[in-house]
Formats: C-alpha cells, sequence, structure tokens
C-alpha cells in the first residue's frame, strides 16, 4: 500500500493536521481498512495511533486506489473532545461499525 499527500493543512483552532490522501493498493486485493490506513499514516508523520482519525476511504471506480480524508491531533484528548462519536467508533471501536464502511 502507497499514499500520496494530496494537501495537507495545519488547522490551529482545532489543534489538528487535516490531510487528503490518495491510497494506491495494486495486486492487495481488498480496500485497505482504517486501521491499516492508520497504521502507515503514524509511520509516515511519526504520531502515535491513538491521535489518528480517519474521516473516510472512498474507492474509485475501475481502479486500485481510493481517496481518503484523515486527522492527527496534536494530543488524544483533543481528539476525543472534537470527533463525532460514530467517527471515534469507526476508528476505534469494534468490528459492527467496519461494515458501514461503503455509506
Amino acid at each position: 500500500m502507497e499514499i500520496r499527500v494530496e494537501s495537507e493543512r495545519y488547522n490551529p483552532l482545532l489543534k489538528r493536521k487535516e490531510l487528503h490522501l490518495r491510497v494506491i493498493y495494486w495486486g492487495e486485493g481488498a480496500t485497505p481498512t482504517r486501521q491499516e490506513v492508520r497504521e502507515k499514516l503514524a509511520g509516515l508523520f511519526n504520531a502515535e495511533l491513538d491521535r489518528i482519525v480517519v474521516h473516510y476511504i472512498k474507492p474509485e471506480f475501475g481502479k486500485q486506489e481510493a481517496k481518503c480524508y484523515a486527522k492527527i491531533y496534536d494530543t488524544p484528548e483533543d481528539l476525543m473532545s472534537i470527533e463525532e462519536d460514530h467517527i471515534i467508533r469507526r476508528n476505534f471501536g469494534g468490528g459492527e461499525e467496519e461494515s458501514e464502511e461503503g455509506e
């Protein structure tokens, strides 16, 4: 899996870095999960997993590429106080929320 950063912006008001990404997964089969993307971003941006949240992963038709929007917060407390509950559940929760990813 390869991740290309299309745009990166720091939002000082919300204390987070906002990233628009392109995820390329040639020959890997299914679209990567939120957890896989979060782990790759943690390595690329030298951030802890509990500060990263993936808002969406949208696969493109006919390609093994997906558009992705992720946020890296300054602290885990900032993430928990700002993000909506369903986004937190999708990134940190159990397996039943993973089935709702295609929305």
